[in-house]
């Protein structure tokens, strides 16, 4: 009798050890995160924080002379003027990743080279640099992604490589990641937002938040924050607490990450105006197929707690920071 019972026996032996690996698997990759996260929220010393060399230090590589353009303005070649494709929605990956992806805590390309290929949870998967340029065309300039193999894509790729050839492998940068704000004991305001919103943002913005095109119509001087020709919902500075992050150390016009011009509650809420906005919608129903690694600020459901999307879309988030704390042991 107990050879017939053996094999059910070793089979449930076998899932159960399954499961245990890809649990042990999201508990690794959630502890690599938060090292991260840590080492990147360096204090703001220049000595200490990543810079990407300027245009002046480009090599004498035509790719990655290219790729560099490509990054700059996006929109002369691929926008909807664009001259090999028109596959953008006008801005440039540059309005997004500043000077050409090179300022520290302002949306940089310093850590991509060392830590790509990398598991992404939004993605439920690995992504290689390929596959992250993409994201960013058909989210943050809600267009279509390019093939691997094209001109374009391999000179971003060796732009990339190029401005990240000095950091280590699997090693992450002081300032290399947006900067994450302390939460506030409040909802952000959209209202409060969008009283800073007109007076410090609209000059270059504009009062409908649809910027201010270049002399020849191709790309921005300044780019949409909301509207059809802006980022769609599925970018990363839809969640608010990137774009809080992105607008404290950036934003206005000439603001770093060492004179910073607004306070964080303030940037909290100018975030929270513009994020209110409408904009084209992208199709999310595959992100985040695990719901308890769904950011906090994760504006769309269903998730692994009780709150509404409201609140995670503008907070309060210290309650669902703890419900996540006290319920650590409960999710993989």
């Amino acid at each position: 009798m107990m050879k017939q019972h053996w094999f059910p026996v070793l089979l449930f032996c076998i899932c159960c050890a399954g499961v245990w690996h890809s649990c042990q698997q999201v508990r690794d990759a959630r502890r690599e995160q938060e090292v991260a996260d840590r080492n990147d929220q360096q204090p703001a010393g220049a000595d200490t924080l990543w810079h990407g060399a300027g245009v002046e230090d480009l090599p004498d590589d035509a790719q990655v002379r290219y790729g560099h353009d490509l990054v700059a303005n996006t929109s002369a070649y691929l926008g909807p003027r664009g001259s090999v494709a028109h596959i953008s929605n006008g801005m440039n990956c540059q309005n997004c990743h500043l000077q050409a992806g090179t300022v520290p805590f302002g949306n940089n390309y310093g850590k991509v080279y060392a830590t790509y290929p990398l598991y992404r949870a939004r993605n439920n998967g690995i992504q290689d640099i390929y596959d992250r340029v993409n994201d960013c065309l058909q989210r943050s300039l809600n267009g279509q992604p390019l093939d691997s193999s094209t001109k374009e894509m391999q000179a971003i790729y060796a732009y990339i490589k190029w401005l990240g050839k000095d950091v280590p492998k699997g090693t992450v940068p002081g300032g290399t990641s947006i900067m994450k704000l302390a939460y506030l004991d409040r909802p952000a305001s959209p209202a409060a937002g969008k009283a800073v919103y007109a007076a410090t943002c609209q000059r270059c913005h504009g009062s409908d938040g649809q910027g201010q095109l270049n002399p020849d119509h191709n790309g921005y001087a300044y780019p949409p924050l909301w509207g059809p020709h802006s980022f769609n919902d599925g970018a990363g500075l839809y969640r608010i607490s990137n774009m809080a992050g992105f607008v404290y150390n950036n934003m206005p016009f000439g603001t770093d990450y060492q004179h910073p011009q607004l306070s964080e509650a303030t940037a909290w809420d100018v975030a929270a105006f513009v994020n209110s906005q409408p904009r084209p919608h992208y199709n999310q129903q595959n992100d985040w197929q695990m719901r308890e690694r769904k950011p906090l600020d994760f504006p769309f459901g269903p998730y692994a707690d009780p709150y509404t999307e409201r609140q995670h879309k503008y907070g309060p988030f210290k309650p669902i920071q703890v419900f996540y704390a006290s319920n650590k042991n409960k999710t993989p």
